[in-house]
């Protein structure tokens, strides 16, 4: 007999949000050249992170801290705020799962962007929720509208990215606060802010931690060179946070990873080292676009968005021609945003490769698509 699933995931389609990179290198039986789509820090972490590491890998029988203890105490004093505002998770993936688990029964409406980060979807569609779209507006997310859909529709969340993903553009700091005071006092903020550390300082949002309106999810996986570690933490009212503690995995985080994350926070020397280092290499990008006459988006990421100047068909083209090349890179996958391709940051070396393939990519892409 086949299990007894939940009607609710028996009417749900087998969903990935995204093909990793690795799955593609099988298929395409080599590995990438130039891997520039997942938004990875190919910087890594800092020396003194992998020193930690190490060392910690000879205690790796041991469960982690089921409270993270050492990094909430470490990120409340970097942050300004006390510990009873902060949960640890498995990266920013893993708490919107949680609170979506939290705060969503079937047939809860939940406003977000068409086009926005598709793995948050992905909890809500899991936990029976009811996604309501708002259209990107001049390539960004469109917060006056986003308030004004969560206000029509009763929405336990509205969720944001600040800088955004795929785009990466972002909003100031202060208009996101003004755009609370019209919310429902009911719904949710939920502020992506997982490139924050690249973003410039207007994007940083002054609110009393204490403020229910507002959850900020941050990681350790762009800036700090940790997406494989898998830890990342939520900032928010007390009340809020200690609710994470009904339904969390209390064991779920690698203790090596708790000790990576805490060695990370506190080298901020290197952490201004890669933000310039990501700097450097947006220019590098853009002028890549430039050098074949496309633009590129102004980002606040460790990513730049590359106007094709043409439709999807062009950018799905693009994106398959350079592959074949060896470079990966992704693209945003709704319109009129599909028009483009997403390219992450990488070193100089990344850089020569991406030189060197996207003329051809481009004119094999523009050959596809025109023949």
């Amino acid at each position: 007999m086949p299990p007894r699933f939940t009607k609710l995931v028996e009417s749900l389609p087998a969903t990935v949000p995204f093909v990793g990179p690795e799955t593609l290198e099988r298929d395409r039986g080599a590995p990438f050249a130039a891997r520039l789509g997942a938004n990875e820090s190919v910087f890594g972490p800092s020396p003194r992170v992998q020193k930690a590491m190490e060392e910690a890998d000879r205690e790796i029988w041991k469960y982690g801290d089921s409270i993270s203890h050492d990094l909430r105490q470490a990120l409340a004093a970097h942050h300004g705020i006390a510990p009873g505002n902060i949960v640890v998770g498995e990266g920013i993936d893993g708490l919107l799962g949680y609170l979506v688990r939290l705060v969503v029964e079937p047939g809860d409406g939940v406003v977000t962007s068409s086009g926005a980060y598709p793995t948050f979807n992905y909890h809500v569609n899991g936990f029976g929720g009811v996604l309501k779209m708002v259209p990107y507006r001049d390539d960004a997310e469109d917060l006056p509208a986003l308030i004004a859909r969560a206000n029509d529709t009763g929405a336990k969340l509205v969720y944001l990215a600040n800088p955004d993903n795929p785009m990466g553009s972002h909003w100031r700091g202060e208009d996101i606060v003004t755009a609370l005071e019209d919310l429902n006092p009911d719904t949710l903020f939920v502020l992506d802010e997982a490139y924050a550390e690249f973003a410039p300082a207007e994007a940083a949002v002054d609110l009393d931690v204490e403020d229910p309106r507002l959850i900020r999810m941050r990681t350790f996986s762009k800036a700090y060179g940790l997406a494989g570690a898998r830890i990342g933490y939520a900032i928010g009212a007390t009340p809020l946070i200690r609710a994470f503690e009904k339904i969390r995995n209390h064991f779920g985080m690698n203790r090596t990873a708790q000790v990576a994350a805490l060695a990370a926070l506190e080298d901020q020397q290197y952490l201004a080292q890669v933000v310039d280092q990501v700097r450097a290499s947006r220019a590098a990008i853009a002028a890549i676009a430039k050098d074949h006459g496309l633009s590129a988006l102004p980002s606040a990421t460790n990513f730049v968005t590359v106007d094709m100047g043409g439709t999807g068909d062009l950018a799905r083209a693009m994106v398959a021609a350079l592959a074949r090349r060896g470079v990966f890179v992704r693209m945003p996958f709704v319109a009129p945003q599909d028009r483009c391709i997403r390219v992450s940051c990488g070193t100089d070396a990344d850089m020569a490769v991406l030189a060197e393939h996207f003329g051809p990519a481009l004119e094999d892409a523009r050959g596809t698509t025109q023949g």
